[in-house]
């Protein structure tokens, strides 16, 4: 073996005992990246349902309030057209009456429960939005410490953990937002 090998692989060998560190990060990067890439599209998923179940409860409350607009307007009529038995008539407005009073309630509680679940969607967006955006950060801040193995320069290992570490940040804050 020729010196100028010799040399050329101890130099080899300095040259990855000082990138480990780098890679490492690399690798630890990537694991971050997953997790909260699947955290992102959980809360997604989290919110697309949660719309659906308010959409349906809309439809729910509009069905109610359809026919209890249609139960008022016969019994509005009953109360100005001729009627020939008025003791059936009364029957049916009373009938009326009490299907109107519990549709009242059923329409504020379909109410109550669809904007609960309104609620919930724009929360999940907001946790979506943070695990995205730290998403976003973690993979720049990959990108950036790996320029540090092609130009050897640890510059760029510090700069793409200062994004790693805004990326994390984001991330966690999602944890903080109540589901």
């Amino acid at each position: 073996m020729a010196a100028n090998e010799a040399e050329e692989l101890r130099e080899h060998a300095e040259h990855g005992q000082t990138m480990r560190p780098v890679a490492f990060t690399m690798s630890v990067l990537a694991v971050l990246v997953a997790v909260t890439t699947v955290l992102g599209h959980r809360a997604h998923t989290n919110a697309v349902l949660n719309q659906n179940k308010a959409t349906d409860k809309w439809n729910e409350y509009q069905a109610h309030k359809i026919r209890s607009n249609n139960t008022a307007l016969i019994s509005d009529l009953l109360s100005v057209v001729t009627i020939s038995d008025p003791a059936a008539a009364q029957k049916i407005h009373d009938e009326y009456a009490a299907h109107q009073t519990k549709w009242n309630e059923d329409l504020n509680q379909l109410k109550t429960e669809a904007d609960s679940l309104e609620a919930s969607v724009a929360q999940a967006e907001s946790r979506a939005t943070r695990f995205d955006f730290g998403e976003a950060l973690l993979e720049i801040g990959l990108v950036i410490t790996s320029v540090t193995l092609l130009t050897r320069s640890r510059l760029y290992w510090y700069f793409g953990l200062a994004f790693a570490t805004v990326g994390i940040l984001s991330a966690v804050s999602a944890s903080f937002l109540h589901q």
